[in-house]
C-alpha cells in the first residue's frame, strides 16, 4: 500500500523538474512554470483517485497475489500506469495552453 503512495509522491516530485521542458513563443520560463504547475495539479487530482483505487485493490488482493508471486510486478505495473497517465494529462494540458516540448 505504501508503495503506491510513494509512487504518487515520486510522480509529483518528478513533475517539479518538467517546467523547463516546455516553450511558447512570447513567454518566459516563469510563465511556463506557472502554467506547468496548473497542469501538474490537474494531473495530480486526476491520478489521485486512480492511485487510491490501486491502493485499495492491493490491500484487498495482496494475499492472493503473494500466493501467486506477483505482488511486486502488479505494484510496478500500477505505478507505471499511474505515472504514464499523469504525464499524458500534463502533456495534453500544456499543448492545449499553446506550449510545445523544448527541443
Amino acid at each position: 500500500m505504501n508503495r503506491l503512495r510513494a509512487a504518487f509522491l515520486l510522480l509529483q516530485l518528478a513533475g517539479c523538474a518538467g517546467a523547463g521542458d516546455w516553450v511558447k513563443s512570447g513567454t518566459d520560463q516563469a510563465a511556463a512554470g506557472r502554467e506547468y504547475q496548473d497542469c501538474r495539479e490537474l494531473a495530480d487530482t486526476a491520478v489521485r483517485t486512480e492511485s487510491d483505487i490501486d491502493q485499495d485493490i492491493l490491500a484487498t488482493r495482496q494475499t492472493d497475489w503473494q500466493r501467486a508471486g506477483v505482488v511486486r510486478t502488479q505494484t510496478r505495473v500500477m505505478h507505471e500506469q499511474t505515472r504514464d497517465r499523469g504525464a499524458a494529462i500534463i502533456d495534453s494540458c500544456m499543448k492545449a495552453k499553446g506550449y510545445s516540448p523544448a527541443r
